[in-house]
């Protein structure tokens, strides 16, 4: 099943570096916080880590392909033309960890269960189902009613299965740490209520054999110990408690591994490339405020970012600027518009630049002293035509002689020292920019209601963009709180690109739909575009291998293994 009928590929295949070495061991790794539930699909409490190896689903997705789906619990898919319905026929063979079999009762149960309980994007998509009906013992039923797209099909193929003969008659809106029956490559053998949690391998898994999983879960025992902080849980990993690390922190990556064991070979650490797209992270103008309402004043403040020098002195050079809100992937919008894009930009033309079809609009240079300089004239130039003047050291506005003044607001500390570097820049055109640092919750609650001048934050893309993004871009969404409109984005052809996403019929039309919007949106400068890597960090000891390709989406750990021998 594919997220649309015309692309697809085989099963991926993992290429073994030793494909003869033996493969188990443990894979112990970090987990930040606590956790107090092992039901990951409640809304209510922090589920423990690594609960996606616990749960089947109805089909399975592979890591090297935007969005396609393999059998698993169902063995084949039957679709309507127009995608409004669709039969699973479940495979005979599954079922769960005490060996009962997995039901169309146990379907039907967890649709009801998660469409009135589960997570907000659970509810959202299973209530445009308008029927559910068993057929038979092993055949569900669904059609779609109105709000479905091509992917709802694809969504409904991603169900986790619950066990009716557990769940029923317990809350499921709620905090457990009873261990759920479940059907998984992995069973839960021991936990410690939010201090570690220990997966062990089920070598009575039914699904073991299936092409899907092939190559997959070579651990015998995964485990998940508890820090508070990434800083404690680093020292753990150094101190040889801890044999496999993600690193989030690019100054750690690059200044911190000089330790024993990295130094003796006991650890490696790889930098794994991948083409999924990156967050785009940005400082975020709220255009439903002046002056951001002003593209000419959004374009003079995108000028001032010294994004070289920041890179260099911040993130030692290991960054790449973005350009596009699908940044590292085959989504972004490069050079001239395909005929495809150029059909689709067709209607709105008279609002777009006539050069849009002709190249993406490039961010500024900033490779020299020479061309900082230059951005900050052309900056000036901008701010003068949209009625800022520099009166005593300050900009002003030319009519009302207000200063110009906004606040930068941030909900996370380790952002301060490139806002501080970037506000400080401001002040050389005088503009009167304050960094204001929130704590989780507050800043969550501002950003929810869009009250601020200037965010930094991001947005987060898949290679098979659906119906999301509506609520990053469109007029309504940018109406409405709590959505991620977060620049309050409100154009014709934003609302039109974005919606046939969604309605995509293939691939092809779907690669065109989000290239055009990407440079659309580009041209509209509604942020300040920041950085990204398109690599993976990770460290790890000697005895633990992966393969040698890494799929488009980056590292799969459930296709990585340990020698026994070691």
């Amino acid at each position: 099943m594919h997220g649309n009928p015309k692309y697809g590929a085989d099963f991926a295949h993992v290429d073994y570096v030793n494909p003869d070495a033996p493969k188990g061991g443990t894979l112990k790794q970090a987990a930040i916080g606590t956790f107090d539930t092992l039901n990951p699909y409640s809304l209510k409490g922090k589920s423990a880590q690594g609960l996606t190896l616990y749960y089947d689903r109805l089909m399975q997705r592979v890591w090297d392909e935007p969005f396609t789906m393999y059998p698993l619990i169902a063995e084949r898919a039957e679709i309507s033309d127009d995608r409004s319905e669709v039969t699973f026929h479940l495979n005979p063979a599954a079922k769960f960890n005490d060996g009962s079999p997995i039901t169309a009762d146990d379907v039907l149960f967890s649709f009801e269960t998660m469409k009135e309980g589960g997570r907000p994007n659970m509810r959202r998509i299973y209530r445009i189902v308008t029927k559910a009906e068993k057929i038979d013992a092993h055949t569900v039923h669904f059609e779609f009613g109105e709000g479905y797209d091509q992917e709802t099909v694809m969504i409904i193929a991603m169900m986790p299965v619950l066990a009716k003969s557990w769940w029923e008659g317990r809350e499921f809106d709620s905090t457990t740490l009873d261990i759920p029956l479940s059907s998984s490559p992995y069973t839960i053998e021991k936990f410690e209520a939010g201090r570690q949690i220990v997966y062990k391998r089920n070598p009575d898994y039914w699904a073991k054999d299936l092409p899907v999983n092939v190559g997959h879960y070579n651990f015998d025992e995964i485990i998940y110990d508890y820090y508070r902080d990434d800083t404690v849980s680093f020292e753990a990993f150094k101190a040889g408690e801890l044999n496999f690390r993600r690193e989030w922190d690019i100054s750690n990556w690059v200044s911190a591994y000089d330790f024993p064991a990295m130094k003796d070979g006991r650890i490696e650490k790889s930098a794994l490339a991948h083409e999924r797209p990156e967050r785009t992270r940005a400082m975020i103008f709220n255009t439903r405020r002046p002056p951001f309402d002003d593209i000419r004043v959004r374009d003079a403040l995108n000028l001032m970012l010294d994004f070289n020098w920041a890179n260099k002195n911040l993130f030692h050079g290991e960054y790449a600027r973005i350009n596009s809100y699908f940044p590292n992937s085959e989504l972004a919008a490069k050079g001239a518009a395909s005929d495809a894009e150029k059909e689709l930009l067709a209607p709105y033309m008279d609002t777009l630049p006539a050069d849009i079809l002709e190249r993406v609009k490039p961010q500024p240079a900033t490779e020299n002293e020479k061309s900082v300089r230059e951005n900050m004239r052309a900056a000036h130039a901008l701010l003068k035509q949209a009625g800022w003047v520099i009166k005593e050291g300050k900009m002003v506005n030319e009519a009302t002689g207000a200063p110009f003044k906004f606040e930068l607001l941030l909900g996370a500390p380790e952002d301060e020292k490139l806002a501080l570097l970037y506000t400080q820049g401001l002040k050389k055109i005088g503009i009167d920019a304050t960094v204001r640092v929130m704590d989780t919750a507050s800043y969550r609650g501002r950003l929810n209601d869009y009250d601020y001048d200037m965010t930094l934050y991001y947005w987060q893309n898949s290679l098979s963009p659906g119906t999301e993004q509506m609520l990053y871009w469109t007029c309504e969404a940018a109406k409405q709180p709590a959505q991620w409109n977060f620049a309050g984005i409100c154009d014709p052809a934003v609302d039109a690109l974005a919606k046939g996403i969604a309605m995509a019929e293939n691939r092809e039309d779907l690669v065109a739909n989000v290239r055009a919007l990407d440079r659309v949106l580009i041209e509209g400068t509604y942020i300040i575009p920041l950085y990204f890597s398109g690599k993976d960090y990770v460290a790890y000891k000697k005895n633990i291998h992966h393969p040698n390709v890494t799929p488009i989406y980056g590292m799969v750990i459930e296709s990585w293994w340990a020698e026994k021998t070691q």
